[in-house]
């Protein structure tokens, strides 16, 4: 075999091994990132927030299910939920037995495009070149199929707070947390105000499935200090030692995923988190260096040690 033909082997070789890795095996590989958020009143005690998000899930889930459920042990104050729970018409019950003893905690909740519709295949080169992977014709110009209104009577009867285009507040312990919420902006579901963050609260949140900027912009100019979202998958596909390529929607890849800070001109910094998720849809259902995860932010007071 000539040098040539070598080479080539070795390049077919090692595309086929990343695409079985990108495939089968980090899917799997849950993990847990944890992030500090200096973002409470001075002189505050912290505060546990577990933000969950595209989860993605079908019956047949049961290695991610069990992950789910051991998030428990964690014992946040608060759970988060940034919605695309479903990628099933039978998955709310793998959802729930997931969520497990999540439910009896205070939660808040928004729906993704992917609990109201089940998926479709995209154009995958559409996507990667930027845009949203859905035909323009438009991929959501349907009736949903999905059961999102069971789970969200199901999410509601366990004590999970509907934050669907409508503010309100959750006790937690001995605080009182003031949530605005919007419906999927991916899907142009999102109803904004002008409502200002309400102050007198311990703290005022965002809740978003998709981080469209429209979204984030409104809410740091009303003052809102948390702003939490998903739907990037942190961009699915990463590039090494770059980070992710596309979001989905119109927030630079550079904030895909992970703990950032977010301003329009003329406001202070909200902190700002989006999580890469943890699944995918199963017309793609494959990451590379996007391990699927869950992520605990321990909220503390602006004057904390370490605090910037």
């Amino acid at each position: 075999m000539g040098p040539l033909l070598t080479t080539v082997g070795a390049v077919a070789a090692t595309g086929v091994a990343g695409l079985a890795y990108s495939a089968v095996v980090e899917p799997r590989l849950f993990t847990l990132r944890r992030f500090t958020v200096p973002v409470l009143a001075a002189g505050s005690a912290p505060l546990k927030v577990l933000h969950l998000s595209d989860t993605h899930m079908t019956p047949n889930q049961r290695v991610k299910q069990r992950w789910i459920r051991g998030l428990a042990d964690l014992d946040p104050d608060l759970v988060v939920n940034t919605g695309d729970n479903l990628s099933h018409v039978d998955a709310v019950p793998s959802v729930l037995r997931a969520y497990g003893d999540l439910l009896d905690l205070p939660g808040v909740f928004v729906f993704g495009s992917n609990d109201y519709f089940s998926p479709q295949r995209k154009n995958p080169v559409q996507y990667l070149r930027g845009g949203t992977g859905v035909a323009s014709s438009g991929a959501w110009m349907r009736e949903p199929n999905l059961p999102f209104e069971e789970m969200r009577a199901a999410f509601t009867e366990r004590g999970w707070t509907d934050l669907t285009n409508r503010h309100a507040d959750v006790a937690v312990d001995d605080r009182r947390l003031a949530f605005v919420g919007v419906d999927d902006p991916h899907l142009d579901f999102d109803e904004l105000d002008d409502v200002p963050a309400d102050r007198s609260a311990d703290l005022a949140i965002g809740v978003a499935h998709a981080p469209y900027l429209r979204v984030l912009d409104r809410w740091n100019s009303l003052g809102y200090p948390l702003l939490l979202a998903g739907h990037t998958h942190g961009g699915q596909l990463r590039i090494p030692f770059k980070g992710a390529i596309v979001t989905n929607c119109d927030l630079d890849p550079a904030r895909a995923r992970g703990l950032h800070q977010h301003a329009v001109d003329g406001h202070d910094p909200s902190w700002m988190h989006v999580s890469a998720g943890l699944g995918s849809s199963p017309v793609t259902p494959v990451r590379f260096a996007c391990r699927p995860e869950a992520a605990l932010l321990t909220l503390t007071a602006v004057d904390s040690p370490g605090s910037p």
